[in-house]
Order: structure tokens, then C-alpha cells, then sequence
């Protein structure tokens, strides 16, 4: 790199300062994604433009773009229409969805608050789940993205439940919560975003007000999810424990219950009003009898 004002990089000096490999440079130079560089004699010389571009590539890879729409993206910035209002939508969407922070744990730790003893095998399941997540050069220490999250693991655990069964479990848990999230994502895209994404990619204007939009919706998801848990585990926690704990335990049905009344007196009626007033006759035999008995009780209090 030269001293002038307006530094200059060799491909090497480029791909050193950007992390890049030199052979991506050139990958993304064929596709478009980068800038040409200057020629000057024998040799190409690269700008602090191409170094922006390519970190603003990596930024975007890194949230889970592809090259085909970053290109989209950077061709409407070289057409003058600003990324700003865009990378302020991907930094929405891309933040936090929760309050809860990240803490850190020591292996010792967790150990102790697993069994007591190494378990390799866990510790490698709990990374591949993203419960736990490895620091680099700190083998004895670990990141946990959701203290929450491992807490119940470890209450679970605590509780007698094996460790296979709760990552089973949270594997399982996690594809239905993934699928609620896909719903809730394609439902407010319908009814709400879609205003929003009519250019590709959108205006700073609309990225801008969908960033908003977002800011405003992001807990909805969140407490819809936990009224409507609240609601499902109270039912059903309610009807497992009557079934769990049989006839005796559980509560008495709140509707009529059916009467099996003998054959010959069915019959009898049948020969008396007919099968097709049987049902009817027994309901008006019964309001009777009922209006009768109210009638005494209320003749023998009468005479005390």
C-alpha cells in the first residue's frame, strides 16, 4: 500500500485488510459484486472503495444473504438509490428478539450442574443445538445465548428427566415453534409488509417505515405465543391429571347424563302414545313428576 492520501491495495494488500481470499475478490469481480479494479501497468490496483464494498459483502453474508440478492442490493446503491433505509431493515430484523443477554458458563459449571461429571457427548449435542456455543482459545468455557433456555434444561435434568430425552425434546420443540414462526412471519407479510416490498429491494423510504413496522410488531409473536401456551396448558394439564388419576379423582361431567330406561317400559309407552311420541312423552312424565314434588315440598313446609 502506497503513502499517498487516497490509499491503493494490491490484491493481497486487500484480501489482508478484508479477510477476503484473494480468489473471492476475484470471483466477485466476475460476477459483478465488486468494482473493477484500475489497471496500471502490469498490475491492478484496488481502492478503500473496493475494501468497503467487500465488507459491506460480508455483512450482508454474514445475515444470512445470498450473493444474488446482495448484488441486487448494491446495483440499486451504484444507481444512486442509497442502502441506507435497507441495512437500517436488515439491522431490525436481524437484532435481538428478546431481552434476555447472553452469559457465559465454565465447563466445572456445568458439570456440576449436570450429573456431576464430564459428558463430552452432551456438551457436543448442546453446542450442535446452539444451546451452548464454543469461545475460541477457551476450551473450559462456553457462551450461552439463552441462560433461560439452559435453566430449564438443568430443572429438567434436576427433575430426573435423562439428558437424551430433553434434547430430543427441545429438537422436536424447536421444528413446532419454527413452524409458528413461519406463520406469524407469512401473516404479517400478507396483511402488513407487503406495502412495503412492492420494489425490489425497496426504497429507503419503505425499508425505513418497514423497519418501524417492525419495531412496533416484534413482541406480538412473543405474547401471543405465551397467552396462547398459558391457555393450551391449563386445559390440557387440567384433563391429564384427570385421566392420571382415574374415575375417582376426576371431576364430575357439568352436562346431563344419559338414562337407560328398562325395555318394558319403553314398550308400554310405545302402545300407549306411539314410538313416534315416546321421546315426548317421557320428557312431559318427567316435568310432572318433578312439578309434583316441588309442589309437596312446598305443602309440607306450609304446615310446619
Amino acid at each position: 500500500m502506497s503513502d499517498q492520501a487516497v490509499a491503493e491495495y494490491r490484491i493481497e494488500d486487500l484480501a489482508h485488510h478484508s479477510g477476503a481470499t484473494v480468489r473471492t475478490i476475484r470471483a466477485y469481480q466476475d460476477r459483478g459484486l465488486l468494482p473493477k479494479p484500475e489497471r496500471r501497468g502490469r498490475s491492478n490496483v484496488y481502492r478503500d472503495t473496493h475494501l468497503a464494498r467487500l465488507r459491506q459483502i460480508a455483512d450482508l453474508l454474514d445475515r444470512g444473504y445470498t450473493l444474488a440478492s446482495i448484488k441486487e442490493l448494491l446495483e440499486a446503491w451504484d444507481a444512486g438509490r442509497g442502502l441506507g433505509g435497507v441495512l437500517g431493515l436488515v439491522a431490525e430484523v436481524h437484532g435481538p428478539w428478546t431481552d434476555e443477554e447472553a452469559d457465559r458458563i465454565s465447563r466445572s459449571e456445568l458439570n456440576e450442574r449436570f450429573g456431576g461429571r464430564p459428558d463430552d457427548d452432551a456438551v457436543g449435542e448442546a453446542c450442535e443445538l446452539g444451546v451452548l456455543e464454543r469461545i475460541p482459545g477457551r476450551p473450559d468455557e462456553f457462551l450461552v445465548p439463552s441462560p433461560q433456555e439452559l435453566a430449564v434444561a438443568s430443572e429438567l435434568y434436576a427433575a430426573g428427566v435423562p439428558l437424551v430425552a430433553i434434547t430430543g425434546h427441545l429438537r422436536e420443540l424447536r421444528g413446532q415453534v419454527e413452524h409458528i414462526a413461519s406463520r406469524f412471519l407469512e401473516f404479517t407479510t400478507e396483511h402488513v409488509f407487503a406495502r412495503y416490498l412492492g420494489h425490489v429491494p425497496p426504497t429507503d423510504t419503505d425499508a425505513a417505515e418497514a423497519a418501524a413496522m417492525v419495531r412496533r410488531l416484534r413482541p406480538l409473536a412473543q405474547q401471543t405465543v405465551d397467552a396462547e401456551l398459558a391457555r393450551a396448558m391449563r386445559l390440557l394439564a387440567t384433563r391429564h391429571l384427570q385421566q392420571h388419576l382415574g374415575a375417582a379423582g376426576a371431576a364430575q361431567p357439568s352436562g346431563p347424563t344419559p338414562v337407560a330406561l328398562p325395555a318394558g317400559t319403553v314398550r308400554a309407552v310405545q302402545e300407549l302414545v306411539g314410538p313416534d311420541h315416546v321421546a315426548e312423552f317421557i320428557r312431559a312424565a318427567t316435568e310432572r313428576e318433578i312439578q309434583a314434588r316441588t309442589m309437596n315440598e312446598l305443602v309440607g313446609r306450609g304446615g310446619r
